[in-house]
Formats: C-alpha cells, structure tokens, sequence
C-alpha cells in the first residue's frame, strides 16, 4: 500500500486525482494539503511515499516548498502536476528536486503511468519533456529570458509579476525586505526591464503566471 499526499489548492482538483488513484489501486491511502504551509505541516505528519504537488500553490510556491523538501526529505518522491505546460515549469521543477512533471490535461492511464513511475524510484519524463531536456542541452541560445535566472530569483519574479507587495513576499518566504528588494534588482537586470510592469507583462505572454 502506498501513501500519497495530494497537494493542491483547488477541491475538484484534488478529488479528481483521489478518484483516479483509488480507482486503479484500491489498496491506496490518500492525504490531502491545501495550501504550501498545509502540505509541509502534513508532510511533518507522514510517513509518505509520495507527494503529487502543484506548482502554484497560494502562499508557498511548489519550487519553494521542493526546496524545503529536498533540505528535509530527500528521499521523498515527488510528482509535480500542473496546469501549465511543460515548456514553462517542467525544467525548473526537474532541476528543483522534482522527480515528475505532469500537465493536468493529460489522461487518467499517463496519471498512474507518471504515479507508478516515480513511485518505483525512477524519473517520469514524458515524451514531450524529453524534447525539452535535448534542447536544453544543444540549443542554449534559444532559451527563454527567465531560464537565466536562478531557483530564488524565479521564484521571486513570479511573485513579483503577480503583483505582490515586497513586504507580502518577504513574509512568505522567510526573508528580509531588502533581500527581496536585492533580487527584483537582479531579476530586472538580468532580463532588461524596467519596472514590475514589465516582469507582468512577460510573465502573462509566456504563461508563467494567471
């Protein structure tokens, strides 16, 4: 019997991919976390063999809460599923510790293929992922902007480009101000902008935020 804790913040959501995993393994014990703060205080609660994590959680990011993961339980699975596609969060969860990305469009049979998968300890890379993981390595160039920036420095941009204030930021995180202050200065730089506006309006042509 495997222990899964679905993290996400939407209720339809979390009841469709119960109802998937009961339905081809009736043996399954499911747990449910609805926020990044929820999915840590029930990961602390475990034991889990895996986690099925979105990546855009409300009050913690799912890079952030991978992070934290990988700091206190590297050992734990985690199958990230998200509603954006591959080509926008798939390398930066893979490279965060992730050990699956799935886009929610997919069908019930690729849920439990990428379940089963990870939960046998190996890596669940789709057909399209792959592609991606090729061209990372052999078209650098035609990277996006964002694909420059580091782990924290994303993670901020996202929020950033989702209009919250620094101090809102500061307060999710765990850090100063003036460190979240030190990274827009960085992010801004390093892809040439301006102002928050300009992170926005990125963010939204290239669907990283909603």
């Amino acid at each position: 019997m495997a222990n899964i804790l679905i993290a996400d913040d939407h209720a339809v959501v979390r009841t469709g991919l119960r109802h998937i995993l009961e339905a081809n393994d009736s043996s399954v014990a499911i747990g449910e976390a609805t926020s990044g703060s929820d999915t840590l205080r029930r990961l602390r609660e475990g034991p889990w063999d895996l986690l099925v994590l979105d990546i855009n959680m409300p009050d913690r990011g799912g890079i952030d809460i991978l992070r934290h993961i990988r700091a206190s339980n590297p050992s734990l699975p985690v199958l990230v599923v998200s509603g954006f596609a591959e080509k926008q969060y798939a390398l930066m969860s893979l490279r965060a510790g992730a050990s699956g990305y799935l886009e929610k469009g997919q069908s019930a049979e690729e849920l439990v293929r990428a379940v089963q998968t990870v939960l046998a300890g190996r890596r669940y890379v789709s057909a399209g992922l792959a592609e991606l993981l090729v061209d990372d390595l052999h078209a650098p160039s035609e990277l996006p902007l964002h694909s420059q920036l580091s782990e924290r420095e994303f993670q901020i941009f996202c929020k950033l480009a989702s209009g919250l204030r620094p101090s809102v930021i500061a307060r999710e995180l765990y850090i100063s101000v003036k460190t979240v202050s030190t990274y827009r200065s960085r992010v801004l730089q390093k892809m040439a902008f301006r102002a928050n506006a300009d992170l926005t309006t990125y963010a939204l042509r290239n669907g990283l935020i909603q």
